[in-house]
């Protein structure tokens, strides 16, 4: 059995051999097995997608535990509960792929993207908005071909690295996905996790009523749950037990294992947060998934990680999108999790630094705020207009071109002369609060990374927004070296590791 299944429905324009290339190429990327086919419709999809009986020899190699789709609990709380330390996600005893399905223009089969079918991430090649995805399932749309391998590399994250799906509003996008590391899930240190997944004997899956998860046999001799409300109770190995914890984990609650009968470990340590926001030149069609790999790699240096997803404003406004970021990030107050909120960096890329920045001008509770090629001068980025006049599109309005009138408007200008007039003084306002060169001094600690080989704007935005940070008198950091635009938000490049150094350092 593969590891990852690409289901392609039928009219789809596109050529088959590149698909398949596409495909190749990410599935030999991940170190994962993959298969691409065609269904012919909505009950082939239906068939292939169904959860099959027994494991693999061959798990997917993965570096945290597993996670299986979420469901939504009484709080409105989307939970993703953990699965077994082998590296695949399980559902009552059944190996969980990861699929993804582009659907094409076919109603029958897009119909079904509004049902629960698990592990899904849905791909539109084209700009596809407004598509609500049923339970446990992700869309990505509006990326061209391109659009297969963001697919597949969403889908096995997914698969691989277990969190907690976390509602701040109503909207379908008003989200935030809660990675936690070792020491927050059980408050035991990285040398005792590894004893403790040596010394298991072998795997028992269970059902917990509606959950799913996953159980061992002879590890230890008895547990702690702590429920959301902080209550603690002991429990003992036995399958109901078994329940209890898998119950507790998807409720929000944390397991503190004892180091030996009769004695409790430590309860969940409180870590450092790093909230992500993830850019796209405030386009819809690019989301939080840009920023999974990011967060695996902080997740995996000790940090709470909040993948957070906002409403862009090329669909709901720039209001919209610039309160979406603050809710989201007042919201971690109360995830109920083991959070240090004295130590949260907000780290943004592109039009995510923007957005990062500005968060922490109106006052967010940071300690640190991070520019990962950042679009920081948003008045020369509208008149260079950078992405195709990205920038104007966002805020809804262009850069003023003329000096501010002293005085205001004369009382003998015409009509034509007012209007200007006004909709320069928006201009102003709008881009006063949202361009962070404008906002300097910001009063928090910043972090300002780009790389060398990046667009020559972004260059010069990063260089003269730290030096003018500096002169305002703020603590700032400006590190530049070699990498382009996604370099930055790529675990294996040596920005990104020096970014990562720089970010330990600021919040320990």
């Amino acid at each position: 059995m593969s590891d990852v299944l690409v289901l392609v429905g039928p009219g789809l324009a596109a050529d088959e051999a590149l698909l398949g290339e596409i495909a190749e190429r990410e599935f030999a990327a991940l170190g994962v097995r993959g298969v691409i086919t065609h269904v012919r419709d909505a009950a082939d999809v239906r068939a292939r997608t169904r959860p099959r009986q027994g494991t693999s020899p061959a798990p997917i190699p993965a570096t945290t535990p597993a996670g299986a789709p979420g469901r939504e609990n009484g709080s409105g709380h989307v939970r993703t509960p953990a699965a077994g330390d082998g590296g695949l996600a399980r559902r009552r005893g059944a190996r969980v792929q990861a699929t993804v399905i582009i659907p094409g223009p076919e109603e029958d089969i897009r119909r079904l993207m509004g049902e629960s079918l698990g592990l899904v991430v849905w791909l539109d090649i084209w700009r596809a908005d407004g598509i609500v995805v049923g339970e446990g399932a992700a869309h990505i749309h509006g990326r061209g071909l391109g659009g297969l391998a963001w697919a597949i590399r969403h889908a096995v994250h997914r698969l691989r690295h277990p969190y907690h799906r976390i509602s701040y509003g109503p909207h379908h996008e008003q989200w935030a996905d809660l990675y936690l590391p070792a020491e927050a899930r059980t408050g035991a240190s990285q040398e005792e996790m590894s004893r403790r997944k040596a010394s298991r004997e072998r795997a028992v899956p269970i059902e917990a009523g509606a959950s799913e998860g996953l159980v061992r046999e002879g590890e230890i001799p008895s547990m702690r749950v702590v429920s959301p409300e902080g209550v603690q109770e002991r429990v003992g190995s036995s399958a109901e037990a078994g329940r209890e914890v898998v119950g507790a984990l998807l409720e929000g609650g944390e397991v503190a294992v004892p180091a030996s009968e009769g004695a409790l470990a430590p309860l969940p340590v409180r870590v450092p947060v790093v909230v992500l926001v993830h850019g796209g030149y405030w386009r819809s069609v690019w989301a939080a998934d840009l920023m999974d790999a990011l967060g695996a790699d902080l997740v995996e240096r000790g940090f709470a990680v909040w993948n957070l997803e906002y409403r862009r404003p090329d669909l709901h406004g720039w209001e919209v999108a610039t309160a979406d970021v603050a809710a989201g990030l007042d919201a971690l107050a109360s995830a109920g999790a083991p959070l240090d909120l004295g130590r949260v960096a907000v780290v943004g890329h592109s039009a995510g630094g923007q957005l990062a920045l500005r968060a922490a001008a109106d006052g967010a509770r940071v300690s640190l705020a991070v520019s990962l090629a950042g679009v920081l001068d948003l008045v020369e980025g509208d008149r260079r207009w950078l992405s195709s006049g990205a920038v104007a599109v966002a805020l809804g309005t262009v850069a003023s071109h003329m000096p501010d009138i002293a005085g205001g408007v004369p009382g003998n200008a015409t009509s034509r002369e007012r209007s200007v007039a006004d909709g320069h003084e928006v201009a102003r306002s709008v881009y006063g609060a949202a361009s962070p060169m404008l906002r300097l001094p910001l009063g928090v600690r910043q972090l300002i990374v780009q790389g060398s080989g990046d667009d020559l704007d972004l260059l010069d935005f990063g260089r003269r927004y730290a030096k003018a940070a500096h002169d305002a008198g703020d603590d700032v950091k400006y590190l530049e070296m070699v990498g382009d635009h996604f370099s930055v938000i790529t675990p294996d490049t040596p920005i990104w590791r020096a970014t990562a150094l720089s970010i330990t350092e600021a919040l320990r």
